[in-house]
């Protein structure tokens, strides 16, 4: 049997893996010549690369490790599993205890009215699964030419060819053939980019309106769903105005229209409730699920789907499903996950004191001569880069230029901070406490000192002249 142990150099690690390994959203062979960092363990919400530094993990991995990493109860409940019932699949009339419990429990922690559960292997899987089943509700209603689904640019949906069309990411249509026909999208309510001369509350009113333009263009009689995050995650966690899911959800209302929340990275506490729907006071059709439901120890994902959508996709057979839909062990480690969610009042523990507490250390960052906004809801946050706070302006060099460099300085200070354009994003384990809460802060103050320092000296703290 191959082994390959933590003890290897760092630099023959990196060698097999840019032999071998392909990444995902990467420049292979630009990756190959820098090096990859490897991580090697972690606890808490500290991860330990192969040269031993200590990293404070301020994504969660990837917006998931909510209960933070190094829970032995989850490794002993999928070797339980492992050892009871390692695989089944639910196709052909079967099913199994994990599956049955996974559930009822998600049933029990959903809105009112939200009992089913269609199981995949991640959010992009599970909004596949949407796509299908809005078109095949509406075919079963009588009304099949109600196919098209509308979304948002820079929305994140997943990246399968079904899931990566219902995201609105540019770079991710220019490859594969997306978007796939019937899908429409509208811009998103980005204020701090977009909102021009208008009030927030005047953006937010005008962004929603767009889907009612949208489906009067389109036809109501052809618009089958509304599918969006409750903020937008990927896209650099872009909390949308006060006056924007109101509207929407009126728009939906009227014109009868199914809305799709796409609660992968919102649910499961991410913003100080069990759903970012709560949170925004949404009434979704259909909930997307993953990450934060197994914390990210098991792939799993599902659509939890209401009452009225589930009666009618049980009424016929609904051809549709994954050898993985449903995995027993994932179940197990997803029921565990949420048991300790749960029992230990994390969620209850983010709403009333971690989250109002990193609210207000955040915002001081607004207090740094490169960053305009400090946008955040429960543990999930991010910061806007610009050379002139008063105009809101962009670089002068390519999007993105900045905030690649600010993220270089969060690595070398041993933060893990992401990057999207020259927004800087944030999104720790629900765990964190109040001390490691003033470790980020402090390391991101340090990194963005660094990086205004870097921008001066490359001449870099220019704004872009409006064309």
């Amino acid at each position: 049997m191959a082994v390959i142990t933590n003890h290897m150099p760092t630099s023959e690690l990196q060698a097999l893996d840019a032999a071998h390994h392909m990444h995902p959203f990467t420049h292979g062979t630009g990756l190959a010549g820098k090096g990859v960092r490897v991580i090697t363990r972690a606890n808490g919400v500290w991860l330990t690369d192969s040269d031993g530094n200590r990293i404070l993990d301020g994504m969660a991995g990837l917006w998931c490790v909510n209960i933070g990493y190094g829970r032995k109860e989850l490794a002993q409940a999928a070797a339980r599993q492992m050892e009871e019932l390692p695989f089944y699949n639910t196709f052909f009339q079967t099913t199994h205890v994990p599956a049955i419990a996974l559930s009822q429990k998600l049933a029990e922690l959903a809105p009112e009215g939200f009992n089913h559960v269609f199981f995949a292997g991640s959010g992009s899987e599970a909004n596949d699964t949407n796509l299908r089943m809005v078109r095949t509700y509406w075919a079963e209603k009588g009304q099949p030419e109600r196919n098209i689904v509308i979304s948002r640019w820079n929305a994140y949906h997943g990246s399968s060819v079904g899931s990566g069309s219902l995201g609105g990411m540019k770079g991710m249509h220019m490859q594969g053939g997306m978007p796939i026909p019937d899908i429409h999208h509208i811009d998103q309510p980005n204020w701090w980019a977009e909102g021009g001369d208008m009030t927030p509350e005047e953006f937010g009113l005008e962004r929603a309106r767009q889907l009612e333009t949208a489906i009067q263009e389109l036809g109501p009689e052809r618009v089958g769903a509304f599918i969006a995050e409750p903020v937008q995650g990927a896209g650099g966690v872009i909390v949308p105005p006060e006056t924007y899911w109101p509207e929407i959800q009126r728009i939906v209302d009227k014109y009868g229209i199914l809305l799709i929340a796409d609660e992968v990275i919102c649910g499961f506490g991410r913003t100080g409730n069990w759903f970012g729907s709560q949170t925004m006071n949404i009434r979704p059709h259909i909930m997307t699920v993953a990450k934060g439901l197994s914390s990210g120890y098991q792939p799993i994902g599902g659509s939890i789907i209401c009452d009225e959508v589930a009666e009618v996709i049980n009424g016929v057979e609904f051809n549709h499903g994954y050898t993985y839909s449903g995995h027993p062990v994932a179940c197990a480690v997803a029921l565990e996950n949420l048991r300790i969610l749960d029992e230990e009042g994390i969620v209850t523990r983010v709403r009333e004191e971690t989250a109002p507490y990193l609210k207000e250390k955040f915002e001081t960052l607004t207090e740094h001569p490169l960053v305009g906004e400090a946008k955040i809801v429960g543990m999930m946050g991010s910061i806007a880069l610009t050379p002139d706070k008063a105009s809101r302006a962009a670089f002068e060099s390519e999007a993105g230029t900045v905030g690649f460099i600010c993220r270089e300085r969060c690595f070398a200070n041993n933060l893990v901070m992401r990057h999207v354009g020259d927004r800087m994003i944030i999104s720790p384990p629900l765990v964190i406490s109040k001390d490691e809460i003033d470790i980020l802060i402090a390391r991101a103050w340090q990194s963005l000192d660094e990086c205004h320092a870097k921008l001066k000296e490359d001449g870099l703290m220019k704004a872009r002249v409006a064309s």
